[in-house]
């Protein structure tokens, strides 16, 4: 049975980048069912999304030298005399971590200690990449969770709500916390708001993250969703216990606040530009791109990491029309970097491209055959976005 999400159910694309008014807004991951609702990105009266917009905010009004004061002021606070770690960077060692965490300690004297959630399957270069980060001057903790129940997850996520990448996502959500509790160091630095590219405009004024978003995972509650399943329910059906999640455990508020953990987003502070944090990291870190694109997209800088990661972008393809290449896109031309009708070609171009490349790597990685692989995608596959055609879907509705 095929979803629509309760969409706006007249698609609208916005009048300055690429983006549509089905693009979700995050949210907990913990609430992700098949059975939810999405809230979406706002567009205003003249049809410009609240991304676009912000990105003329962040042009023109917001004094960003005053924001780097706000900055040295909050990393005097922290630094550590005796060189001791004071700074958490959750970094995959792509290149906005690695200009995050390089930025820290060679620009403002601190000490970084990195931490990084492993993907689900390395690619070469980003693996090469990641060790390019160590080797360039950082320590790093690597968290690889269990593999057979992970690969479980992965599964199981993917069939129950068309969101394969989930389990890795609330990974990489708890694993600078969880270390920072540990080692004791109440400061974290993660990159860029989500903001930056749709979520509500007004999170880009502060530069804190919800904390919910890092305490939501409690393992001990039965109750909880995971993979579209109450882990009760994953305990009982698979012979699972809670050493099995323990990986995936958030700390909890109390523990937050007593500590007096921040994390903070290093876009409130610095003019957020991912292109020239490719730029940097290429220059300061060893960062290299692939030797051919990016399946779904027409970059070779981005999701570099994991093999995986382009079917976390076609199931957005899927749901809410839009992939890879118009989230590229989308922020290139509020960059300047490319124009809005060069972006329009490209997302016709690139971003219905299926990720033949990796199929194998992912059928593989989660146990399924082919046949239950596209009657997942065709439950997912949203029938207000979607028509089929002889043989093929093709999107009922495309940027202008």
């Amino acid at each position: 049975m095929s979803q629509n999400y309760n969409l706006p159910s007249e698609v609208k694309f916005c009048a300055e980048c690429v983006i549509s008014n089905q693009r979700p807004i995050t949210k907990i991951e913990t609430k992700h069912s098949n059975k939810e609702e999405k809230e979406t990105t706002f567009f205003d009266e003249k049809g410009v999304c609240d991304a676009c917009n912000w990105s003329k905010i962040k042009k023109t009004k917001i004094d960003w030298d005053e924001r780097e004061k706000e900055l040295i002021k909050l990393l005097d606070f922290h630094r550590s005399k005796k060189g001791n770690y004071d700074v958490v960077v959750p970094a995959s060692g792509g290149k906005d971590s690695m200009y995050v965490a390089h930025v820290l300690k060679e620009k403002y004297n601190m000490h970084p200690l990195t931490v990084t959630w492993s993907p689900h399957i390395y690619t070469n270069i980003g693996k090469k990449n990641f060790y390019n980060m160590i080797n360039n001057g950082f320590d790093n903790i690597l968290a690889t969770p269990n593999g057979k129940v992970h690969k479980l997850l992965t599964k199981l996520a993917f069939m129950n709500i068309g969101h394969p990448f989930q389990p890795f996502i609330i990974g990489q959500r708890v694993i600078g916390p969880k270390v920072a509790m540990e080692k004791k160091i109440p400061l974290i630095f993660y990159g860029e708001n989500v903001a930056e590219y749709g979520n509500r405009i007004e999170d880009n004024y502060s530069p804190l993250m919800d904390n919910n978003l890092i305490t939501a995972f409690n393992i001990d509650d039965d109750e909880l969703l995971l993979s579209g399943v109450n882990i009760g329910e994953l305990k009982e059906k698979y012979n699972l216990s809670n050493n099995d999640f323990e990986a995936y455990r958030s700390p909890n508020i109390d523990d937050i606040n007593s500590l007096g953990l921040q994390v903070h987003y290093m876009s409130y502070y610095k003019f957020w530009r991912p292109q020239e944090n490719f730029y940097y990291a290429s220059q300061h870190m060893g960062l290299e791109v692939a030797d051919e694109r990016t399946p779904g997209t027409y970059t070779k800088s981005n999701g570099l990491d994991d093999k995986l990661e382009c079917f976390h972008y076609y199931l957005m393809l899927l749901k809410f029309g839009l992939g890879r290449a118009n989230s590229d896109s989308a922020q290139e031309i509020r960059d300047g970097k490319i124009s809005r009708d060069e972006g329009v070609a490209l997302v016709h171009k690139y971003d219905t491209e299926f990720p033949e490349k990796r199929f194998q790597d992912f059928l593989d990685y989660t146990s399924i055959d082919k046949e239950t692989f596209h009657e997942t995608l065709d439950k997912f596959r949203n029938p207000n976005l979607w028509e089929k055609k002889s043989n093929f879907w093709d999107l009922k509705y495309k940027v202008k």
